[in-house]
């Protein structure tokens, strides 16, 4: 079931964009040549229990997952393009890195990602997460009441396949609000003037994500972490995002 938030809902779903946007700015400013993907996971757990909110992820273990995630940080390093369950790994001077967050504050939930180069950066890698970037301004430029959920998932896709990139639609976008999934589900190509109507309160998590060589995915022996079946490497990016009388609303907005 689809559920629009008020206006005071929405206001009070702001403390928790702004928590999991303070813990990915930590997080990625703490990722470096030598930081253990365990670590990072450890502090964002650090963060949470600091300031009294939920995991959304320790206990997730949906239909796809071999067991409960356990973590409460996606680490995707490289070829892995989404849910990479922390490991014992030290991170080294290229790896590309995504890291995908997701909180409740007040019983309120909200769901982001970024993707990052830790130490020296390959040109290929740049113009990867550039293009996430763009295809997700470009969805959240199209969450405006009065249009169609196509809409936003043809803009990303339009963005994705521009550049060159094909597009999975096994995994995209969702519903936000006092879960961390619902409907509706947002995909990253679609057709614009097509599907539900976009309507004020209503709340999702707009990601594109893309793989650099290939659209498929299989699944790691951690039961969990999502890979490129080439071995390519992989980005993914992510905002929560209110739709209201004036527009979109980014409720993960970071800081940089």
């Amino acid at each position: 079931m689809i559920e629009l938030r008020t206006p005071d809902e929405i206001e009070h779903m702001r403390p928790a964009g702004a928590f999991v946007a303070h813990v990915l700015e930590a997080t990625r400013a703490a990722a470096a040549p030598g930081v253990n993907l365990l670590d990072l996971d450890a502090l964002a757990a650090d963060m949470i229990r600091d300031r009294g909110a939920e995991s959304c992820y320790v206990d997730y273990h949906p239909s796809f997952g071999a067991m409960p995630f356990g973590r409460v940080l996606c680490t995707s390093v490289n070829d892995a393009a989404l849910h990479g369950l922390p490991r014992d790994y030290r991170l080294v001077d290229g790896d590309l890195l995504s890291l995908d967050f997701a909180a409740s504050v007040d019983g309120w939930v909200a769901d982001s990602a970024v993707s990052v180069v830790v130490g020296s950066a390959r040109d290929a890698d740049l113009a990867l997460i550039d293009t996430c970037e763009r295809a997700l301004a470009a969805g959240i430029a199209a969450a405006r009441p009065g249009g169609r959920l196509g809409d936003i998932s043809a803009a990303i896709g339009g963005v994705s396949r521009s550049a060159g990139f094909g597009v999975n639609l096994q995994f995209g976008g969702h519903g936000v609000g006092r879960t961390m999934h619902g409907e509706p589900h947002v995909p990253n190509d679609g057709r614009a003037g097509r599907g539900l109507v976009l309507t004020p309160g209503l709340v999702i998590a707009i990601e594109p994500w893309l793989m650099a060589t290939t659209d498929e995915l299989y699944t790691d022996d951690d039961g969990w972490t999502l890979r490129s079946r080439d071995g390519s490497r992989a980005a993914h990016v992510e905002h929560t995002v209110a739709i209201t009388e004036n527009g979109p609303s980014v409720l993960t907005a970071r800081s940089r």
